[in-house]
């Protein structure tokens, strides 16, 4: 007869083969290049995928080492179970081929496992340890119906050897380690769980797991956690899988003085990553709530962190508190990701790339931070509070919705470093006209809608910018020393709908050779938030309306409605309709507003706006 866990079938606990082993036979397994200074910074090596608009999540982990997940795993002879019945201070075994005297040894609270098989536990041990010590292959098979261990000197349960580990959590049970409150240094064995081999936690029932003394679940091989309801409260780490650590599913909620989830492996660049496939993962740590050497990939799972206490909450300079970290690709395709960080809501030392999903984000610093490219694609991405929103030294937004709020800059083209060096005089001529040196950054608008809200420049390249498809909406700074568009190089917009609003001190539009025209409009009054600009054509149509966000004095409009060369009339005040994007309507009445000036498309505005450049020295 075969017996297998009372909620999860193969299909439901192993749902990340396809990912793992299907896609990894078709594209090879060397992912990336990762390496760590003598500062323990990680640096950000080469996708052997790469990251480009067809890029997937399965894409990513096909590159990575496949998972130990096996079907098989599932499946078990029930006459063939070992029973072990914890009783306080001791243990006893019996039924099947392995029972005690064979691979069960007890020596007074402590229970050896020394062969694979399938072994179902219950009851409690007030000061005891499970160990499983097995040198020959197979899976040894831990049925958790019911434990309770606490062991004041070292781990709750210890896999020491295996040629796989699985724990099952059967349908209504309740089960809990906890470990001692403190560990020698050297000390291998140093989590209420631990394990040296690959270790699955499956099932429907409940594991409740306190790591006293540092983290609460560790595996210094693979952890996939597939289904079952897992809450881990440690001291230092969550829950740690060295290679790599993969939920399929269940309900995982981690409370974590050090790192939330965590994978580390920094020797074989096809490891130390985290995949997030299925079920709900709840995480709050003091230090980084989802940390990977390699590559963290979201793909259906519903996830929500909290780190460093969250947005509102300083971090010192030698602490790092961001919401996900990964060393090489963060790729989020599918699932729902609320992030509140006290520093990078989402950052990665080399890509991050938004493909599909929910994406909610509050940060200290900035929403999201990726050292060589930024891509959204697809997805609805929400930056609520942070420093600067998106910043990269290459952002590219091809799809999907993005909404910035950023104190500072809204996007922000830059590689970390200073370039280029103040003139001292005006930048001269159409577009871009930063005072600093196009620094090789560049920032790519081809779809998708985005807006943003910005206290410094609202969209920012200290290269260059293009815009071919897509809506962007800025409304940026009240404040002259910033301007709603600021870029050192060449801005070329040759389709989509641009929309920037903000102060006039520094304001910046688009290449005057640019294949779709813009007008750039300067006001000599400061319209209030709510006020209504219409743009009007010679046959009296509105072209544009725009409803401010917030104080203003300067607009850059530019769309495939505009003529080049022709001259239009610009109302203040009136009503707006038909909206196209937040703040920007297709259609208004001007009946009741005033007509303050006229522009030519194609020409920068006079006054406040001089040259269509910078406004000023800076």
């Amino acid at each position: 007869m075969k017996k297998s866990p009372q909620t999860p079938s193969p299909r439901t606990a192993h749902r990340v083969l396809p990912f793992l082993v299907t896609a990894a036979l078709l594209t090879g397994c060397t992912a990336v290049t990762a390496t760590t200074d003598s500062t323990g910074t990680t640096s950000a090596g080469t996708a052997a995928v790469a990251i480009d608009e067809s890029t997937t999540a399965a894409e990513v982990l096909a590159a990575n080492q496949a998972t130990h997940a096996d079907a098989d795993d599932d499946e078990w002879d029930a006459a063939d179970v070992v029973q072990i019945t914890l009783a306080g201070d001791s243990v006893s075994a019996e039924g099947g081929a392995s029972a005690e005297g064979g691979a069960v040894t007890v020596a007074g609270s402590t229970v050896t496992i020394t062969a694979a098989g399938t072994y179902e536990l219950s009851g409690t041990l007030e000061d005891g340890q499970i160990v499983v010590a097995s040198s020959g292959e197979g899976t040894v098979r831990l049925i958790l119906n019911g434990v309770e261990v606490s062991n004041s000197t070292g781990a709750a349960l210890v896999v020491t050897e295996a040629d796989e580990a699985m724990i099952v959590l059967p349908d209504g049970s309740a089960n809990t380690l906890a470990d001692t409150d403190s560990y020698a240094e050297d000390t291998d064995a140093n989590a209420a769980l631990y394990s040296a081999a690959d270790l699955t936690i499956t099932g429907s029932g409940s594991l409740e797991v306190t790591g006293n003394g540092n983290d609460g679940i560790t595996s210094t091989d693979g952890l996939i956690i597939s289904s079952g309801t897992v809450t881990v409260t440690a001291v230092d780490d969550g829950i740690r899988g060295k290679d790599y650590l993969v939920v399929d599913g269940g309900t995982v909620r981690v409370t974590a003085g050090g790192d939330g989830l965590k994978s580390d492996n920094d020797e074989d660049d096809t490891r130390g990553y985290l995949a997030l496939i299925g079920g709900a993962v709840e995480v709050i740590a003091g230090g980084d709530g989802l940390q990977a050497f390699t590559d963290v990939v979201f793909a259906g799972a519903t996830v929500t962190v909290e780190s460093g206490g969250g947005h509102t909450t300083a971090v010192s300079e030698d602490a790092s508190a961001k919401g996900v970290k990964s060393g090489v690709v963060t790729v989020v395709d599918g699932g729902t990701l609320t992030v509140d960080a006290a520093d990078d809501a989402l950052h990665s030392n080399g890509t991050v790339r938004i493909a599909s999903g929910t994406v909610r984000l509050a940060a200290g610093d900035d929403g999201v931070h990726a050292d060589t490219a930024l891509d959204v694609i697809g997805g609805d991405t929400t930056i609520t509070t942070s420093d600067e929103g998106l910043e990269s030294t290459a952002i590219s937004i091809g799809g999907g919705t993005v909404s910035i709020t950023a104190s500072d800059d809204g996007i922000n083209a830059s590689s970390g470093t200073e370039t280029g060096a103040e003139t001292g005089t005006e930048a001269q001529g159409g577009g871009g006209g930063g005072m600093d040196a196009d620094g090789g950054e560049t920032i790519t608008i081809t779809g998708g809608t985005t807006t943003i809200d910005a206290g410094g420049d609202g969209f920012d390249s200290n290269g260059s910018a293009t815009m071919s498809d897509g809506i962007l909406v800025v409304n940026g700074p009240t404040d002259n020393g910033n301007g709603a568009l600021d870029v050192n190089g060449s801005f070329t917009v040759t389709g989509g709908t641009l929309l920037a609003a903000g102060s006039a001190g520094m304001a910046v539009s688009p290449e005057a050779g640019s294949e779709q025209t813009f007008v750039a409009i300067a006001l000599d009054s400061t319209p209030a938030a709510g006020t209504v600009v219409q743009l009007v054509d010679s046959a009296g149509d509105v072209v544009m309306a725009y409803e401010s966000a917030k104080d203003f004095q300067s607009v850059v409009f530019s769309s495939e409605e505009l003529v080049a060369g022709e001259t239009y009339s610009v109302y203040v005040g009136g009503t707006a309709s038909g909206e196209i994007a937040p703040g920007v309507y297709a259609d208004g009445d001007y009946a009741s507003a005033t007509n303050t000036t006229t522009v030519t498309a194609g020409e920068a505005a006079t006054g406040t706006m001089g040259g269509g450049g910078a406004g000023g020295p800076r």
